[in-house]
């Protein structure tokens, strides 16, 4: 493999079912190293691809190569692979020693190379000195790890992840979250992880393929498909948003009589999105500096440390995050000016 060849490469993929779902025209590289995650809703063929990789689904054209090799006449078993999936799949019958030491027995690995790497894989999972345990006698997240133990040990060009952490509760997911990361980290793995849980996509990803009904809506690091979501669709399934109507005036967007720079070029009825950390509270200097709307508070949520106001104006309902502090000072009814510190916009 040459220096700037992808680990895994993706070219003009196409899978369409009977029922018309499917993945139309769907290409992307993906580094040694990197640890790539697709994005979207259900049904948008994140998993179609991911599978396709592993070899489970045959392409109805297009090519996937690995390590510059197309694999597609190559069986699941025999391709640089391993996947971990949302069910754990763990051999119930079998100790958790026995369940990671199949594979490289198959392989033809000697049984001191086995115990060596069985126990490194252990530990790399947090695991040791389980192995005489059966898979029953294990939480759902050691289960878990055991399966990703199992795929790290195959040791594969590109690690596949079909939803892994969506059967734990929600401390779990965060941790094992954060572990995979680390194993990513020590071990330089290439992985593709597919989930539909935005959170878990921006905290653990290099990059983030965001995917939209068989199709590529966005590739890119997660601060920018945060910052700078490219369409209407990553705008509304990303964090969270206010959508209010404006006018484009190309580089510019009028919502309500004020005037906000955007960063495309834009004419006509367009929809003028704002993030709520980038609505802000004016005192009584600022509303000097900036455009300011009168607003009018319907609900205070308190959230932690920070609390979530819903407010109406004459551009619709908005929501808006402020300090804990300055949260008291709000009551239902109140007229309170808001500003807005970054808007984008889409055409339509």
């Amino acid at each position: 493999m040459t220096q700037n060849q992808p680990q895994l490469s993706i070219q003009n993929f196409q899978k369409v079912f009977k029922t018309g779902d499917g993945v139309k025209g769907v290409s992307l590289d993906v580094h040694k190293g990197e640890l790539v995650t697709l994005l979207g809703p259900s049904g948008c063929g994140k998993t179609t691809v991911l599978r396709a990789v592993g070899g489970f689904l045959e392409p109805d054209s297009g090519d996937i190569l690995i390590e510059g090799r197309s694999v597609l006449q190559v069986p699941p078993e025999k391709r640089p692979t391993a996947m971990v999936f949302q069910s754990y799949n763990l051999w119930p019958h079998m100790t958790v020693y026995d369940n990671l030491a199949f594979g490289l027995k198959i392989r033809g690995r000697k049984k001191e190379e086995i115990r060596a790497a069985v126990d490194k894989a252990l530990h790399l999972v947090r695991l040791p000195g389980t192995e005489k345990k059966m898979p029953g006698q294990l939480s759902g997240g050691q289960q878990q790890r055991v399966a990703v133990a199992r795929a790290l040990l195959l040791e594969p060009a590109v690690l596949l992840l079909d939803e892994p952490f969506s059967a734990l509760d929600a401390k779990l997911r965060l941790e094992m979250r954060e572990e995979l990361r680390e194993i990513q980290a020590s071990t330089g793995l290439t992985m593709v992880f597919v989930t539909h849980d935005q959170e878990e996509a921006l905290s653990i990803s290099d990059r983030i393929v965001v995917m939209n009904a068989g199709r590529i809506e966005q590739i890119d690091s997660p601060q920018r498909i945060y910052d700078h979501p490219e369409t209407l669709f990553v705008a509304q399934f990303i964090g969270r948003m206010n959508f209010i109507p404006g006018r484009g005036e190309g580089r510019i967007v009028e919502v309500q009589g004020r005037r906000f720079p955007i960063d495309r070029s834009l004419g006509g009825s367009v929809t003028a999105a704002v993030r709520p950390e980038d609505v802000t509270l004016l005192g009584k200097e600022e509303q000097e500096g900036m455009p300011s709307f009168p607003a009018t508070v319907r609900q205070v949520m308190i959230l932690g440390h920070y609390a979530e106001v819903t407010v109406d104006t004459l551009a619709g309902p908005i929501k808006l995050f402020v300090p804990r502090e300055q949260a008291a000072s709000l009551s239902h009814g109140q007229t309170i000016p808001i500003g807005f510190t970054r808007v984008t916009a889409y055409a339509g």
